[in-house]
């Protein structure tokens, strides 16, 4: 919600360093608007806010406030304080070159690692006091609620090990699991990832007990430990900002499903991952939503992975995909999922980097086209979401189509055939990557559906209620949205649509981008 009222984000977001320089950004600014994105996802450095110990610079947050708004974008301000990636690479100097006030993670080996300890009053005080006057500012100069959301740190976790080391965490890792974890799981025993109560169970379900007397002698059990560690941190960082401005708070995960070859340490161990959800639930109240970065190629795999575990709870927002796949993906994510808003990470460069030897014009980006499609859509996405209405699907060239049931009837989607066969003696191709298309459905009627996507895709229906067996198409209509009212323009009804074979969602006739309402009948 946002200004009171329901807000699809069409997001991008800046690299890293992006935001640590004023003029750099100015150029950035059209640029992000120009690909219709609604939304900016911007870092602020906890070492270029606070170079010195109490001293707080406000400079680089009010120049991206006012960028922001002269372009008329939303902002996502990401809380770059005690860790960015499972490191501490942008703390401040007076933080970074004091290890004795400022402890470190140390690993088996007793080596230091350049990431905080968890396990230190003093890291967590000096950075909730940080994020506070950050919070605070954020409402005294944001007169037009341009701000609508915080990212709490980055990708938290310690990498290298499994969990940290240090004189403090051993010493709380042989004491006691705390009381009120172990009440919060245990009224929650039935609804615990499998992973957890397996653990639990393994070790004789004890009330209580030692880390490892309660859930075993394991990696797993250190993550575990580290998770109660990273979100009982961040919570209170995250609370001392609400205090002052209770803007919408979530976490973004570095995501690794687990695997006999990668286990916590090769990842963030004690990040917000799926297998540990349920104790960043019990850990951190004031973390509203745990969010995804997912960079796979298999994107739908990776979603549904995450979702099984944090749906209902959190909405699905991803805070960093990839910025080429994304234009296909975006509409799985929405359609499919209700996904909330969708950023691919470093946009400011996309078009600007090789492979391509000059450079794109923004509007001409496979993700501007996308979103310049969703912007029309979103008041009828933001109407349907929730009520079981809408679908999506990822399609991929060579591979076999996909059914999804929605409403009175079955959509088989597939990546267009190549119908023409090569030429007698013509030279094989060389063999590229499976183009890949994504397309999202919402059914507008018993008999009416909606579809667009960044295609190709193709679309054939079969009736899924007792009745005449044969789906036909009424018509096709190619058209946009203007302020929410459907603007009809061509009739696709000839050979669009193999004279009333399918519906084609880009490529071909069709162009790509385009909004289609195909109406069905049924007959024998």
């Amino acid at each position: 919600m946002v200004d009171g009222k329901p807000f699809l984000m069409l997001a991008g977001e800046l690299r890293n360093s992006s935001s640590s320089s004023s003029e750099f950004l100015k150029p950035i600014w059209p640029r992000m608007a120009a690909m219709h994105l609604n939304t900016v996802l911007s870092a602020v450095q906890w070492e270029t806010f606070e170079p010195q110990e109490g001293k707080f610079d406000f400079a680089f947050v009010d120049s991206q406030i006012q960028g922001a708004q002269t372009h008329n974008l939303r902002l996502v301000f990401l809380w770059f304080g005690s860790w960015k990636n499972g490191v501490s690479s942008y703390i401040p100097a007076w933080v970074k070159t004091n290890q004795e006030r400022f402890p470190r993670v140390q690993d088996k080996e007793g080596k230091g690692i350049e990431t905080l300890s968890t396990l230190s009053a003093a890291n967590r005080d000096a950075d909730a006091r940080a994020f506070a006057a950050l919070m605070r500012h954020i409402k005294e100069v944001d007169t037009y609620r341009t701000v609508v959301m915080i990212q709490v740190e980055n990708e938290v976790g310690v990498l290298g090990d499994s969990r940290d080391r240090c004189e403090a965490a051993n010493q709380a890792f042989a004491g006691p699991v705390p009381k009120e974890l172990m009440d919060y799981l245990g009224s929650r025993k039935d609804s615990l990832h499998p992973l957890l109560r397996k653990a639990w169970e393994a070790a004789g379900s004890k009330t209580s007990g030692t880390w490892e007397e309660v859930f075993g002698k394991a990696p797993y059990t250190d993550e575990l430990f580290m998770a109660w560690n990273y979100a009982g941190y961040m919570n209170r960082v995250a609370a001392a900002g609400k205090a002052e401005y209770a803007l919408p708070m979530y976490v973004n995960t570095w995501c690794s499903m687990p695997a006999p070859d990668r286990g916590p340490g090769t990842y963030p161990s004690g990040g917000p991952e799926p297998q540990v959800q349920n104790i960043w639930k019990a850990a951190a109240p004031a973390i509203d939503i745990r969010s995804p970065d997912l960079y796979s190629p298999n994107f739908p795999v990776w979603v549904n992975w995450y979702r099984e575990s944090y749906a209902p709870d959190d909405p699905l927002f991803i805070p960093e995909t990839d910025g080429t796949t994304g234009a296909y993906h975006v509409f799985y994510a929405l359609g499919q999922h209700d996904a909330m808003g969708f950023t691919p990470f470093a946009i400011d460069e996309l078009g600007l980097t090789p492979p391509s030897p000059t450079a794109t014009e923004p509007a001409d980006l496979p993700i501007a086209k996308s979103y310049a499609t969703l912007t029309q859509l979103a008041p009828v996405i933001l109407e349907n979401q929730g009520k079981g209405k809408m679908a999506g699907v990822v399609v991929v060239e060579g591979e076999p189509s996909q059914k999804i049931a929605l409403g009175n009837y079955v959509l088989e989607a597939r990546y267009p055939p190549n119908r023409m066969p090569p030429a007698p003696g013509s030279t094989p191709p060389v063999p590229v990557a499976p183009a890949h298309s994504g397309a999202l459905f919402i059914a507008l009627g018993p008999d009416e559906y909606l579809a667009a996507g960044s295609g190709p895709v193709e679309v054939t229906f079969a009736p899924n209620t007792p009745g005449a067996p044969i789906a036909g198409i009424v018509s096709i209509d190619e058209g946009t949205y203007v302020d929410g009212r459907w603007v009809p323009g061509r009739r696709l009804n000839g050979d669009e649509n193999g004279q009333g074979k399918f519906l084609r969602i880009g490529g071909g006739r069709s162009r790509n981008g385009s909004i289609q309402r195909v109406k069905l009948y049924r007959y024998r």
